[in-house]
This record gives structure tokens, sequence and C-alpha cells, in this order.
């Protein structure tokens, strides 16, 4: 059954295919759409009150972040969180946050460390909200205060693509109130590492924070299964 909470939240300065992928983003993440509910173009269509051509292209952009596949015969669908999915994704995305805390260490700036200090106090003050979006959205700029550190425009470029990837695993273990106090301790420890530049200790505390990450999603999946 398509969920009758779903309304296009419109925005004068985005195509509409955007608008219409980012409707559909924020209901697979919050849950309003669930996973291996059926996406079908008509009734989104009629839901939203666009035609179907925005329908299938936003339908296209959630499948290359993860959040729908397209089943032979029967259709688009929200797909399932499976920890094969997660485990894929966070191995990558190990390596690659440990290439990025290495490089920053090396390459930080004053400018950028202070900026960092900033961005984790912002973290901490969204935190107290509970407004898991925000909350969200204050976790992925400390990281893109990290890779923007790296001074390798490429690597940052891999990293957001995989963002969205990770970002649907991100909101399942922000959901959680109990992951906090942890999350904030690791941000302190990853900038304090930074800021002495101790690239060991930095990619301890980046291999520690994906790790927590990775084990309390996949304790959610397997409930789930």
């Amino acid at each position: 059954m398509m969920t009758e909470n779903l309304t296009l939240n419109m925005n004068a300065y985005l195509p509409l295919r955007d608008v219409v992928f980012h409707t559909l983003r924020e209901a697979i993440l919050k849950g309003d759409l669930k996973p291996g509910e059926r996406l079908m173009e008509l009734q989104l269509a009629s839901r939203l009150g666009v035609s179907r051509t925005p329908i299938r292209e936003a339908i296209r952009m959630l499948e290359q972040e993860g959040l729908a596949v397209t089943i032979p015969r029967k259709g688009a669908e929200v797909a399932k969180m499976t920890l094969k999915g997660m485990e894929d994704v966070l191995e990558i995305r190990e390596s690659l946050e440990e290439l990025a805390v290495k490089l920053a260490c090396e390459r930080i700036t004053p400018e950028q460390l202070k900026k960092l200090w900033e961005v984790k106090e912002s973290f901490e003050d969204c935190i107290r909200t509970g407004e898991v979006k925000r909350i969200a959205e204050a976790d992925v700029l400390f990281h893109d205060v990290i890779y923007e550190a790296t001074a390798n425009p490429k690597l940052v470029s891999i990293l957001n693509n995989l963002r969205e990837q990770i970002y649907r695993y991100r909101v399942e273990y922000l959901k959680d109130s109990g992951n906090y106090p942890m999350l904030i301790c690791e941000h302190k420890a990853i900038l304090e590492a930074l800021e002495e530049r101790n690239i060991p200790k930095a990619i301890e505390r980046m291999r520690a924070h994906v790790a927590n990450q990775a084990a309390a999603v996949r304790e959610m999946i397997e409930r789930q299964e």
C-alpha cells in the first residue's frame, strides 16, 4: 500500500526529477516507504501530481544510491538492507576514510582545523534537537571537512559518491540515540589526532569509528532478517 504521507517537497531551484528524487529518498530513509515496497510509476505520479517521466528518472537515481532495485517482470521496489550490501560498502569506506584521515593529518590547515572544531560543536547541538536528518547532515559535514583537508579532489569525488551509498546506513545508525555519546567521543578523538598530526593515532581512531557504526548497523539488520 502506497504511503499516504508522501507529498512533493517543492524547490524552485531544482529540476522536477531532483525534487521527486529527494522526496522519495527522504521517504525511504524515514521509513515511510518500506524495504520491499513497490515503486509504481503511475501511483507515484498520481500521488505527487507529476508525470511519469520525473518518477522514472528519480527511480534511476535511487538505484544508483542503492535505495531502489528493479526486479525483472516485477518492476522497481525499495531495496532491502542486507548484511552483504552493508559490508561491501563499509569495507570500501574503511579503506578510503583511513586514506583520507592520513592525508588530512599531513595537509590540514589551521583554518580547516578551526572549521572542524566548529562542525564538531554544531554536530553536538544537532544531537540535542533529536532530529535525525539534521544529525546525519552534521555528521556528513564533519567528514566533509576532513575530505577537503586531503587536498585531493579525485579522492573527494570518490568519497562523495560513496557517501550516497552509506547514507542510509548512517541514518539507521543515528536513529538510535544510544549511539550519540560514543559518536561525540569518536569525533573528538579523531579531531585531536588531526590536531597533533599523529597519523597512526588518526587512522586507528577513524578505523574504530567506522567499525563501531558497522557493528551497530549489522546488529540492526540481523534483528530485521
